[in-house]
């Protein structure tokens, strides 16, 4: 399958690309930055910022038709939603929600009429499941995972599949900002989260973006993978737990697990 994968400069998306690669797919590798992609070998490195129209446009002409796309380019940020910057937070939808749509818009009338396409969607466990202080990044998966439930209504009829990847915490993740800690009375609730990925967890630590690599493979290659994958098992956990909870059971049930008291 020839499959183009956005963000793939680091982390997950680097993963996934040498993941594909190794299994035999012809694989696009994308970055705003094309520079960053050179380490990886795959079949093209192309630059693409998912927030340009002019730069999609770009990179699906050079990368000719697709079989499937990876929508996993995404920026974090942290930091009270009390005093957030919106601009910040705009550009956070702009990258992480919008910019998915916006490249699958130029692909999805083609794979109609072929009447084939995947679409995976790399979203978190965040996208389910909101936490203090990770607001901002929280609310674009959250909608990102709405898109895709959408999309895979919509879409299906068509014989396109939709699969939203579900990581919880993964090792080397994102290219790193800086928080913004707002206003002193949040300092003991930073410090009071700073330690929920190890909790969660456990002694072994967060797990490679291989694990997260070879769930999107594996989603792409296989027509019964459901809509969502959740991945690891701290995502399998909370996922599991919400699904049974509601809303006071579960968040009594997160305190005590994580020892909070904010």
């Amino acid at each position: 399958m020839r499959i183009l994968v956005t963000g793939a400069a680091r982390a997950i998306g680097a993963a996934t690309a040498a993941e594909l690669s190794r299994s035999g797919h012809q694989v696009i590798a994308t970055a705003r930055d094309r520079s960053l992609l050179d380490r990886l070998d795959v079949a093209e490195r192309l630059n693409l910022d998912v927030t340009d129209d002019e730069s999609i446009r770009g990179a699906l002409d050079r990368s000719g038709p697709l079989d499937a796309i990876v929508n996993n380019a995404a920026i974090s940020g942290k930091g009270p939603l009390e005093s957030y910057p919106l601009d910040r937070l705009r550009a956070m939808f702009e990258t992480n929600t919008i910019g998915p749509l916006a490249l699958l818009q130029h692909v999805l009338p083609a794979w109609r009429v072929r009447g084939s396409g995947v679409v995976v969607n790399v979203s978190s466990i965040q996208g389910r499941v909101a936490t203090p202080l990770e607001g901002p990044y929280s609310a674009t998966k959250f909608a990102l995972e709405s898109l895709s439930e959408t999309l895979h209504l919509e879409l299906g009829h068509f014989g396109i599949r939709v699969v939203v990847i579900e990581p919880g915490y993964i090792g080397e993740g994102m290219k790193p900002v800086d928080d913004l800690p707002g206003d002193d009375a949040y300092r003991p609730l930073w410090e009071e989260w700073s330690g929920v990925d190890g909790t969660l967890t456990g002694p072994s630590g967060r797990p490679g973006p291989e694990l997260v690599a070879t769930a999107i493979r594996r989603a792409i290659e296989d027509p019964a993978t459901p809509l969502r994958v959740p991945v690891g098992d701290d995502a399998a956990m909370v996922l599991a737990a919400r699904a049974q909870l509601d809303d006071a059971a579960f968040e009594a049930a997160m305190r005590q697990v994580l020892g909070a008291v904010w």
